[in-house]
C-alpha cells in the first residue's frame, strides 16, 4: 500500500545533485541574486528551479524508486507587494505534504524587512497501482478478476492506495468505483476484527521496548480505529486495532 509520500520527475535528475542533497541534509537552499536587489513581485527562473526541487525531494520520501514525480510551480499573488530582498530561502512548511495542490514556503533572509510567503505548487506522483477492472457497484466482494493495474496519478486519490491486488481480495466496497478508478482505503468498507467484551492481545511498545499481553476490549475492534482494553489488574490503554483480536500501543 502507499500512502501520502512521493519521487522525482526525470527531468530533476539532469539538474545539479546539490540542490536535493542539501534539503536531504535539512539545509537551507538560498537563491541569491545576480543583479542589485529590487522588489520580488515573480519567481526568477532560478528560484522556480530550487522550489521544484525542493517540492520534488518533499515528495520522494517513502516511494517506491519506479514512481516518478511531475511539480508545477505556481505564481506569487500579484497583490503582494514584497521588498527588496537579496536572498530568498524556500522551505517546507511544517505541516504540509508535498503532494497534490499544496506550497512551499519564501523567505526573506538579507533584505530590509523579512518578509515570508508561500507559493502554490502541483504535484503529482504517478505509480502503478490497483484499479477496477470494470464499472463495481457498493457492496460488492472483490475478486482477482474485478481488478488490474495501472499507472495512475496516485497524488489525486483519497486515502491509500494498493500496488498488491491480493490486500483487496474479499474486501467489501463501501461505494461504487468506475472501471479504472484507483481502489484506495476509503474505498474499502472497514472490517470488524473483534466484538466488545472479547479477549484480545495487546502489543505496548515504546523506545528501545515491546511487551505483549491480553485484555478485554471495552467496544468492538473497528479496523485501523482506537479502542479502550481492559487488563485484568483494571488498568485501561488505548491502542489502534491492526487485525483479528489483535491491539497495538504506541508509548
Amino acid at each position: 500500500m502507499i500512502s501520502r509520500a512521493h519521487i522525482p520527475a526525470t527531468e530533476s535528475l539532469r539538474r545539479p545533485a546539490l540542490a536535493v542533497l542539501l534539503v536531504l541534509a535539512g539545509l537551507p537552499l538560498v537563491a541569491r541574486s545576480q543583479a542589485p536587489a529590487a522588489a520580488l513581485s515573480g519567481l526568477s527562473a532560478e528560484l522556480r528551479l530550487q522550489v521544484q526541487d525542493m517540492a520534488q525531494s518533499g515528495a520522494r520520501a517513502g516511494m517506491p524508486a519506479q514512481a516518478r514525480v511531475d511539480v508545477q510551480v505556481g505564481q506569487l499573488d500579484p497583490r503582494l507587494k514584497l521588498a527588496p530582498c537579496s536572498q530568498v530561502q524556500p522551505y517546507l512548511p511544517a505541516g504540509l505534504q508535498m503532494w497534490g495542490r499544496t506550497r512551499v514556503g519564501l523567505r526573506c533572509v538579507d533584505g530590509r524587512a523579512r518578509w515570508n510567503v508561500t507559493v502554490p505548487v502541483q504535484v503529482r506522483v504517478f505509480a502503478r497501482a490497483v484499479v477496477a477492472a470494470e464499472p463495481l457497484a457498493s457492496g460488492v466482494n472483490l475478486t482477482q478478476a474485478q481488478l488490474a493495474t495501472a499507472e495512475i496519478d496516485i497524488a489525486a486519490v483519497p486515502g491509500a492506495v494498493f500496488t498488491d491486488a491480493a490486500g483487496l481480495l474479499g474486501r467489501t466496497l463501501s461505494h461504487p468505483v468506475a472501471a479504472g478508478e484507483a481502489l484506495s482505503s476509503s474505498s474499502l468498507k472497514m472490517r470488524q476484527w473483534f466484538a466488545a467484551g472479547e479477549t484480545v492481545q495487546v502489543r505496548v511498545s515504546g523506545p528501545g521496548y515491546a511487551v505483549a499481553g491480553e485484555g478485554q476490549a471495552m467496544a468492538a475492534g473497528l479496523e485501523g480505529q482506537n479502542v479502550k482494553v481492559r487488563f485484568d489488574n483494571g488498568r485501561v490503554v488505548t491502542g489502534r486495532v491492526v487485525g483479528e483480536r489483535r491491539v497495538e500501543v504506541l508509548l
